[in-house]
């Protein structure tokens, strides 16, 4: 799976190195993403989203089920893991 919030779409970057030399090269800025699960309380199931920081901020903020509705809406949703307790 490629590193791409769920949520938000944010993915790595290309730069450069600051090396205070000639040599020029570059580097890749990832995202701070990590997996969390969430109980979707609408649909009465837990699902895992590859999310960002301010992702989880978004999902604090609007609610777990306008987050999802959004992201979907963006695009940045294509896959929902369901999870079996």
């Amino acid at each position: 799976m490629s590193k791409i919030c769920q949520i938000t779409g944010k993915k790595a970057m290309g730069g450069n190195n600051v090396s205070h030399s000639k040599r020029r090269t570059k580097r890749k800025f990832n995202v701070n993403l990590f997996t969390k699960k969430f109980f979707w309380v609408e649909q009465q199931m837990w699902i895992s989203l590859t999310i960002s920081a301010n992702g989880l901020r978004i999902i604090n903020k609007n609610g777990l089920d306008a987050a999802i509705k959004e992201a979907a809406r963006k695009g940045y949703l294509t896959e929902i893991k369901y999870l079996e307790f």
